[in-house]
């Protein structure tokens, strides 16, 4: 039976298809506007040394030991919660309304504006437990931001592991903990990694929280423990300062290299859910 061409249907599809083309362009214009104007300014004395009056330099490299001391921080704290937290929701809880508020509430924080993390982050952690404008401060700011990340991602992996695995292994006697560790873990693995490498997508990328909580310094680590507790900017907060006081070059510069950052953070994405998925087939 031949379809009937309907001229409504093919309006649709060309404002989805113009809709989608004007997408990739505006993407690939930002990318090429950053990238021209940025990567002149990426050399190695920007990327190895420390901003300075006196030197008249305008290095990254504090803001870059800042945001590997931030992510590392914030997902040893917030790794183990989040996958915690996913496993009892979908593997123990029973589904009851207890469980549908937690789910609910883990959705709304995820819509938060990261500024009000940031004004929570340095009225309790910086005010209240008397951490300051350090980056520990931040980091425990950021957890609260990536848990519901973390949390609902894990759990949509946890899900997508057949119910037959379970009742299979609890059918031969194998304790629900023995199950969940050696069976469900390992086939809901794609999907976690997936969960722990957006979240550090975020933190990467956030400022507004951090300009509450960690500060501005820029600092070289002179303890690597006792860094922790002292102000640090990460790289975007180093661009927004940048950028407020009318320097663009090395703003741009901070831009290039963050979109770099967030490219290989999407091909190792999809590199490690690829092979952990070949591997479980």
């Amino acid at each position: 039976m031949k379809k009937k061409h309907r001229p409504k249907d093919s309006a649709q599809k060309f404002a989805i298809y113009a809709c989608a083309i004007l997408t990739v362009v505006i993407l690939f214009y930002l990318l090429i506007y950053i990238m021209v104007r940025g990567l002149p300014n990426v050399t190695w004395e920007f990327l190895s040394t420390e901003p300075s009056a006196l030197n008249k330099t305008v290095g990254i490299l504090p803001s870059i030991i800042n945001t590997l001391y931030m992510i590392g921080i914030t997902l040893l704290i917030a790794t183990p919660i989040g996958v915690g937290a996913a496993i009892f929701l979908n593997e123990y809880a029973k589904r009851g309304k207890i469980v549908k508020v937690i789910e609910f509430t883990t959705e709304t924080l995820a819509g938060i504006p990261s500024v009000l993390y940031g004004l929570f982050g340095a009225l309790f952690f910086g005010v209240t437990l008397q951490l300051g404008y350090s980056i520990l401060a931040g980091a425990l700011t950021l957890v609260l931001m990536i848990l519901p990340i973390i949390v609902r991602t894990t759990q949509e992996a946890l899900k997508t592991v057949p119910n037959e695995y379970r009742e299979g292994a609890l059918g031969i006697g194998t304790t629900k903990w023995h199950m969940i560790r050696t069976i469900i873990l390992p086939g809901a693995l794609p999907g976690i990694i997936t969960a722990v490498i957006l979240a550090i997508g975020r933190i990467v990328g956030e400022s507004a929280a951090l300009l509450f909580t960690s500060g501005i310094g820029t600092n070289m680590p002179t303890n690597f423990f006792g860094h922790a507790m002292e102000s640090g900017a990460t790289l975007t907060v180093q661009l927004y300062t940048y950028a407020a006081k009318g320097q663009n070059e090395p703003a741009f510069g901070i831009a290039a290299v963050l979109v770099i950052i967030v490219l290989i953070i999407n091909l190792l994405t999809n590199y490690l859910s690829k092979r952990f998925s070949n591997k479980n087939k």
